[in-house]
């Protein structure tokens, strides 16, 4: 089948997140299918981003058929984001009789964070009398109104949810990585059979091949566990929404006086968080930067538990799926998951602990839990985790899940 993937954010090993659309177009190439991956020549996501002269410049990576659009770059959440947002849409949807054309798609997604790429969507799938799948990552415009503190009278609001309320009426099926959330999109439109929840994962074969981190990450994380540190490390993004002030409050009240607390990664507030660590002198806090994904598995092996937590938002009770939370559970760690969210892996497969959004002493409870663990005890919890990834969430699996949707 020829399966078009529209995805502004698309990345791959090289270029960097989001990493969900390759992996996916990687297992369905070998497959046998012929996977076109649409996508912004920019996104605030990826390491580094292509080299675009032109409007659907083309390009092929391991297999899979990308095709550029220029939309312009743009810095955090403001005017400039929605206006590449309106520039890759509105492309799309101009040009949809020529990728009809072109590409003679079987199958169309529309997988972009925000909504709007289902118009584009709906009119190549009418050009071309092919199946149309809208994937959910994130939900826009709840997202929006709930985290970001919008007003839904707000016009980007308005027509975010103009958006979704059509993809989730006229596209086939509905594809969500919250397990949570069918109630809600059938509130907004979706007929209760096209819902399909197929989450993130990991790829089996980059954990046998995986790089290892850079020297100074190396050097801090041995001299750590040389001193015998018990190291609760968190990697990922430094924003408001992760709730890493938590994470410094506990360190900086912990009893456990052997805890040393890493955080591998970058983001709006690492700055701010790394002023008030040296201000109120938290000695047990470190910060590295962000490492490539194929560093990840090694970067894991030095944690004694991975640490996940977030501010406390009715917007996870639709539930989560979180890269960092499946590559924790592959690496064997036991997670401690400081989010109020339902039908969490971590809960599920008993490989970790679960506390309460914000909660400083909850938190501290459930790392004196995991240190009086004995290695074996701990060993173990981890273990749930990564059978279950290896049986659930790898892409091989999800891949065929996802292609069941094709025919």
């Amino acid at each position: 089948m020829n399966i078009l993937y529209i995805n502004h954010y698309a990345g791959n090993l090289e270029l960097g997140m989001e990493f969900r659309p390759y992996y996916f177009a990687r297992e369905w190439s070998k497959m046998g299918h012929h996977v076109t991956i649409i996508a912004g020549d920019y996104s605030h996501l990826r390491i580094k981003n292509p080299d675009v002269k032109k409007d659907f410049q083309k390009e092929k990576i391991d297999g899979i058929s990308y095709c550029w659009v220029k939309t312009g770059q743009y810095s955090g959440n403001g005017v400039r984001r929605a206006f590449t947002m309106f520039r890759f849409v509105g492309k799309l949807w101009w040009n949809a009789r020529r990728i009809a054309k072109s590409m003679k798609p079987d199958v169309v997604i529309t997988s972009s964070t925000y909504p709007l790429d289902t118009f584009a969507g709906q009119k190549i799938r009418k050009l071309s009398n092919a199946k149309l799948i809208h994937e959910v990552h994130d939900m826009w415009p709840t997202t929006l109104i709930e985290l970001g503190g919008m007003k839904k009278s707000n016009p980007f609001v308005m027509l975010m949810q103009i958006g979704e309320n059509s993809a989730y009426r006229h596209s086939d099926h509905v594809v969500s990585l919250l397990p949570c959330a069918k109630e809600y999109m059938m509130s907004h439109g979706m007929a209760a059979h096209k819902f399909v929840n197929i989450q993130n994962g990991v790829v089996l074969e980059e954990w046998e091949y995986g790089e290892q981190i850079p020297g100074q990450h190396q050097n801090l994380l041995e001299t750590l566990k040389k001193e015998g540190k018990f190291i609760v490390g968190y990697f990922g993004g430094h924003a408001l929404s992760n709730a890493l002030d938590i994470l410094l409050d506990a360190a900086k009240t912990t009893e456990i006086v052997n805890a040393a607390f890493v955080l591998v990664g970058n983001g709006i507030e690492k700055p701010r968080l790394m002023e008030r660590v040296q201000t109120e002198k938290i000695k047990n806090v470190f910060f590295l930067d962000t490492v490539r994904k194929s560093c990840v598995g090694d970067l894991l092996r030095y944690f004694d538990c991975s640490y996940m937590g977030g501010v406390d938002s009715k917007l996870y009770r639709f539930g989560i799926s979180l890269n960092k939370m499946y590559d924790s559970m592959m690496a064997g760690k036991p997670i401690l998951c400081a989010l109020n969210v339902p039908k969490c892996p971590v809960e599920v497969y008993e490989c970790g602990f679960m506390v309460r959004s914000g909660k400083t002493m909850e938190i501290q409870q459930a790392l004196r839990n995991l240190y009086d663990m004995s290695q074996e005890e701990r060993k173990k919890m981890g273990q749930r985790g990564k059978d279950a990834v290896i049986k659930y969430y790898n892409y091989h699996v999800l891949a065929e899940m996802f292609e069941k949707l094709f025919y």
